[in-house]
C-alpha cells in the first residue's frame, strides 16, 4: 500500500514545512492589519485574511494525510475527499462574507484569488479523493498540484493583503500630513 505513496514522501514534507511556516507568517500580517489604522471590519478579515491561513493549513494537512502510514489508499482518499467538501463549503461562507463586507469592493483578480482558484482546488481533492485507490498514478500528480495551487494562493493573496494594508497606510498617513 505505501507504494505509491513512498516517492511522494519529500515533496509532501517540503510543501508541508512550508505551509506551516507561511501560516506562521500570515499570523504576522495579521497583526499588521491589527496595527493598522483602518475600518476593517471582522466581515473584511474573513473574506481576505482569514481563508489564507484556512489554505495553508489545508495544504498541512493534505501533506500529513498523504504523509500517514495508510493501510489503503482508500482510507486516504475518503480523508481527502473530506477535506476538499469542507474547503468548498468554507469557500462559498467566505463569497457570503465578501458580499457583506463593505469596507473593500473586491475587483475581478479579487474573485480570481481569493474565491475561484480556491474552489477549484477544493473541488479538485473531493474529485482526486473519490478515485484515488483506483488511479493512483492520475490522482497523486493532482493532488500534489492541488496543493501548490491552494499553496500558491496563500502566499499571493498574504502579498496582497500585506501591499494593500501598506498602501492605505501610507495614504492615511499622507492625508494626516495634509490636515495636520
Amino acid at each position: 500500500m505505501a507504494e505509491p505513496l513512498s516517492p511522494w514522501e519529500s515533496f509532501y514534507v517540503i510543501v508541508g514545512s512550508s505551509a506551516g511556516a507561511l501560516t506562521g507568517l500570515q499570523f504576522v500580517v495579521i497583526a499588521l492589519i491589527a496595527e493598522a489604522e483602518a475600518t476593517a471590519s471582522m466581515l473584511e478579515v474573513r473574506a481576505f485574511g482569514t481563508p489564507t491561513v484556512v489554505h495553508f493549513c489545508a495544504v498541512l494537512f493534505v501533506s500529513a494525510v498523504l504523509s500517514a502510514p495508510w493501510h489503503a489508499l482508500s482510507h486516504a482518499g475518503l480523508v481527502l475527499g473530506a477535506c476538499g467538501a469542507a474547503g468548498i463549503v468554507y469557500v462559498i461562507m467566505v463569497i457570503r462574507h465578501a458580499r457583506r463586507q463593505t469596507g473593500y469592493s473586491p475587483d475581478a483578480e479579487d474573485w480570481f484569488w481569493y474565491f475561484a482558484l480556491p474552489l477549484i482546488g477544493y473541488a479538485s481533492l473531493v474529485a482526486t479523493g473519490v478515485v484515488l485507490e483506483r488511479h493512483p498514478t492520475i490522482c497523486l500528480p493532482a493532488i500534489a498540484a492541488t496543493a501548490l495551487l491552494l499553496m500558491f494562493v496563500g502566499i499571493h493573496n498574504a502579498w496582497d493583503t500585506v501591499t494593500y494594508i501598506a498602501v492605505q497606510r501610507r495614504k492615511e498617513q499622507e492625508r494626516r500630513t495634509k490636515e495636520g
